[in-house]
């Protein structure tokens, strides 16, 4: 009887509890409204910590891909770089290196990441993965460069994908280019329009033109334009400040 007794008040015990984190779950401890925290958001694949990326090119927005705008180290598991006219390059992906390409422009001394050491290689010597699982960078099919042949082979093992070298991956960039970049367009013109609203409610006014998001970012930042802003805002009157 003892025995059963201990079990039955265990039980209210263990139900009490339950009812109380579903209580909490509702925002509601103590009989009190609790403020919800904002939930942190999921860290990229792509994304290295700023101290963990290495840097080519030069400049006040070398921080920046210079095509796109992006931010290097939140896409840099897919960065290349490449020399033209004597000046590097650093891009956030394989796509806007393509986007240089098609302009005819000569790239020489290209380079991408390995995904494993963190470390620029010669892309000549790569192995790409491509269209993985994993999320690709300005492109709808990832990819992905590895020094080593085993480990571009264990990464699709896990997360699928065709194994090619530099050329094969840049030829399919080049083959999805317009693609992608359709669908980019779209993301960007309400990115535009988000960052319009940003910049008549949380920056100072400027007369300055731009000839890249990347510079138009950079000015924002050196000149502290801006309110605080997360990388997405930034980003988003990057665009609008260079197109306006």
């Amino acid at each position: 009887m003892k025995k059963v007794l201990v079990m039955v008040w265990a039980l209210m015990a263990l139900a009490s509890l339950l009812q109380a984190e579903m209580k909490c779950a509702a925002g509601k401890c103590g009989g009190k409204m609790q403020e919800s925290k904002p939930k942190k958001m999921m860290k990229m694949f792509q994304s290295v910590s700023p101290s963990e990326a290495i840097l080519l090119q030069s400049g006040d927005a070398k921080v920046f891909c210079p095509n796109c705008g992006m931010n290097l180290p939140m896409f840099y598991k897919t960065n290349h770089a490449a020399t033209i006219n004597g000046q590097v390059k650093q891009y956030c992906s394989i796509h806007c290196l393509a986007e240089d390409v098609q302009k005819g422009l000569k790239l020489s001394e290209i380079k991408v990441v390995d995904v494993i050491s963190l470390t620029f290689i010669d892309a000549k010597k790569a192995y790409y993965v491509v269209g993985s699982s994993q999320k690709g960078t300005m492109s709808m099919n990832s990819k992905y460069a590895f020094a080593q042949k085993a480990d571009a082979e264990a990464f699709a093992k896990i997360n699928g994908g065709e194994l090619t070298d530099f050329d094969g991956a840049l030829q399919k960039a080049q083959e999805e280019f317009q693609n992608d970049c359709n669908i980019v367009s779209q993301k960007r013109d309400e990115m535009r329009e988000m960052g319009e609203t940003l910049y008549s409610n949380k920056c100072q006014k400027t007369d300055e033109k731009f000839d890249s998001i990347a510079e138009a970012k950079a000015f924002i930042l050196t000149h502290k334009l801006c309110e605080e802003l997360n990388p997405k805002q930034l980003q988003a009157i990057g665009l609008y400040l260079q197109s306006r």
